[in-house]
């Protein structure tokens, strides 16, 4: 797949001397959907507002299609929408009239067509003669949502779209990414719901203090960091691990009937086989065994605990 977004060696630094990225370098292809992971303030917001022409970044470059977003702004905005994490409308226009009008700023012809069709699928439609102050919290971000896509983009930014809306809108929600996706549209999202990265992202990324610590394929993710876990019930409870197995680092249940053993997926050996042996040796009855991996919140726990 060709490039549609290049970030190279971006940098953003304020006035009051915070600097809020350093040196960020991200490549995104076209059609994939990428979601930005961190904590607050790691600077997931100010990378999103720098590409889409928000914020002055203080050194590097953006290019998206090709198009620099310093030098090529107009191009470049009219390849993105842009959904923020705040809901900023105004209070007395109407559903109709707010989307209509973001899609002739960016100087694009009207189509009655496509925005009833647009306000359908974000289930607005029956409200497309309301006024904006008489929706709730979920509908005004569906309005968000509908203003982003008014004007048909290449890439569409998401910042924390989904916080504190209900379920059913969130369901709707990844329903549109993927019919975007499948037209086409590169999707890049922040997000405080874990399992949804999971879920719809093809790749991730985490980011801490203003540093893109890494972006890689989800499944190689998991595969590269993760963990798994092998739970072995044991026939009898004991009360504490027995001194021969202490190399292990056995976590014993709090009801003292199984013990957990926590193994790197990358290792050329797990030690299974040899714990298991020194288990039977202690005199421990096997009853059952079980494997569990690790989560992408797992991993990205971890992450962020080891470069804070």
């Amino acid at each position: 797949m060709s490039t549609i977004l290049s970030v190279k060696n971006l940098s953003k630094t304020y006035d009051s001397g915070h600097q809020a990225l350093t040196n960020i370098n991200l490549d995104i292809c076209q059609g994939e959907i990428i979601a930005l992971l961190g904590p607050n303030g790691a600077g997931k917001t100010t990378l999103i507002s720098t590409i889409c022409g928000l914020v002055s970044p203080t050194s590097g470059t953006v290019t998206v299609d090709g198009h620099d977003i310093i030098t090529h702004y107009r191009q470049t905005r009219e390849l993105i929408g842009l959904v923020p994490q705040e809901l900023t409308l105004g209070a007395f226009d109407k559903v109709w009239d707010t989307v209509n009008f973001s899609r002739g700023l960016f100087g694009m012809a009207p189509d009655p067509e496509y925005l009833t069709q647009l306000l359908k699928d974000l289930s607005l439609h029956d409200k497309r003669d309301s006024m904006l102050m008489t929706l709730s919290g979920g509908m005004k971000r569906r309005v968000l949502i509908a203003k982003a896509l008014s004007h048909q983009p290449r890439v569409l930014f998401l910042d924390e779209p989904t916080a504190g809306v209900d379920v059913e809108l969130r369901k709707d929600m990844w329903q549109i990414v993927e019919k975007l996706r499948a037209s086409g549209v590169t999707i890049i999202l922040t997000t405080h719901y874990i399992e949804e990265a999971e879920e719809i992202a093809d790749r991730v990324g985490v980011i801490a203090g203003g540093e893109l610590l890494l972006v890689e394929d989800k499944s190689a993710l998991m595969e590269k960091l993760g963990k798994k876990q092998l739970r072995i019930d044991l026939r009898e409870t004991i009360t504490e691990v027995p001194a021969s197995l202490a190399e292990f680092n056995l976590s014993l249940s709090d009801d003292g009937t199984s013990v957990t053993y926590t193994y790197d997926t990358r290792g050329e050996r797990t030690g299974i086989t040899t714990l298991l042996k020194a288990i039977n040796d202690a005199g421990l009855g096997l009853a059952d065994l079980q494997t569990s991996q690790s989560s992408l919140e797992d991993i990205f726990v971890n992450l962020v605990h080891t470069e804070s």
